[in-house]
């Protein structure tokens, strides 16, 4: 009965949804928040390990020379004899020796902490500058390609606005061509129709020039024959005018 709660504990612990990945910024953080492993770093954390390992081995020393004091105190007191007296003395002796040489190992325990402690945070110092200049390079580089891209962009947009433009420019410049050689041809036709003109007048005048001087014969024929007609009948008209005019020349003036 007692083994099915643990294999449920163990199914609800495998159910248990994988904690999320914490992002490319926060490990970047902890890496430059952690002491970097610096030469500096190494060798302050060397020389502490060896003083507490050396602290370590004194301790046990003083321990001994303790027990072995109260030993020498408790058989002076026992015997009471000189030779005994002079053993406890000399390891009471002894004993404060062994805690004088642990007070000095302490002492340079704690100034080796110390030393550890400025090492690793001036260590914190320049692995957190590192970063920002990597966090800066990679920020420059970023936006460096951003400038590239936008630059891109803004080329573009400015070609084709230029290109739009230009076509305009273009489309009246060749209007303006069109228009003018329009009418250069259109005057070049009229010129051309002029000559043309001019040179069927050319033609047709000594066609004219022939016409009239065969015409001008049989004018003179027939105004030959029409004279004596014309002459008689004008003759004619004037004659009872002239008769007239005689009656009246001679007719007596009235007195």
């Amino acid at each position: 009965m007692a083994t099915r709660p643990k294999a449920k504990t163990k199914a609800k612990a495998k159910k248990a949804p994988a904690k999320k990945k914490a992002p490319a910024k926060k490990k970047a953080a902890a890496k430059a928040r952690k002491p970097a492993q610096s030469p500096l770093v190494k060798r302050a954390n060397d020389a502490l390990k060896a003083l507490e390992k050396t602290l370590a081995k004194e301790r046990k020393a003083v321990d001994a020379a303790r027990k072995k004091a109260a030993a020498a105190r408790a058989k002076a007191a026992k015997t009471a004899k000189a030779a005994d007296k002079r053993a406890a003395k000399a390891a009471s002796a002894a004993v404060q020796r062994a805690n004088k040489k642990v007070a000095a190992i302490r002492g340079r325990a704690n100034a080796a902490k110390a030393k550890l402690s400025d090492a690793v945070e001036v260590a914190r110092q320049k692995a957190a500058a590192e970063a920002a200049r990597e966090r800066v390079a990679a920020q420059k580089a970023a936006l460096a390609a951003k400038a590239e891209v936008d630059k891109a962009k803004a080329m573009a947009v400015a070609a084709a606005k230029w290109a739009k433009a230009r076509a305009s420019a273009d489309a009246k410049k060749i209007r303006a061509l069109e228009k003018r050689l329009e009418k250069q041809l259109a005057a070049a036709l009229k010129k051309s129709e002029a000559k043309k003109k001019k040179a069927a007048a050319k033609k047709s005048k000594p066609k004219k020039a022939a016409v009239k001087k065969k015409a001008a014969p049989k004018k003179k024929a027939v105004a030959r024959k029409a004279a004596p007609k014309k002459k008689a009948a004008a003759k004619k008209k004037a004659a009872p005018k002239k008769k007239a005019a005689a009656r009246r020349k001679a007719a007596p003036k009235r007195k």
